[in-house]
């Protein structure tokens, strides 16, 4: 995609602070850090969303995270981890390219990810788990 920002970064067309690269997956430190140490794991190929990534591809993309939050953890001593990906704008997602954020935590470090818990009614769990399974 011409206008993706992680596709030029991809290409080395921007300039990022990658901390890992393989063929099929690069990361870089976030400039917008939540934490720093903030990674950004994404995939070689542009996909927009989780759900157009292909298994393989996926797959890739997951042992890769893991590998590379077993290194920020060992690397800056942070004992405690988020693994977030947003999809959609709805979701929070700013840039149009699948990826995920690997954000280290420390203890008093005062960031929230919170939402506000709702409920369901009557026989409500059980229809939306209905619909859900329908899919599966």
């Amino acid at each position: 995609m011409e206008d993706c920002i992680f596709c030029k970064i991809i290409d080395g067309k921007i300039p990022s602070a990658k901390v890992y690269e393989d063929d099929n997956v690069v990361s870089f430190l976030d400039i917008m850090p939540a934490n720093k140490g903030h990674c950004l794991v994404v995939p070689k190929k542009h996909y927009e969303t989780l759900l157009d990534i292909p298994d393989g591809d996926l797959a890739n993309l997951i042992k890769a995270t893991k590998k590379i939050t077993k290194a920020l953890s060992l690397s800056i001593g942070n004992g405690s981890f988020n693994i977030i990906m947003n999809n959609g704008k709805i979701a929070g997602q700013l840039v149009s390219h699948a990826h995920i954020h690997i954000i280290p935590r420390f203890k008093g470090d005062r960031l929230r990810l919170t939402w506000s818990h709702k409920k369901y009614i009557d026989q409500e769990m059980k229809s939306v788990q209905e619909k859900i399974k329908k899919f599966v």
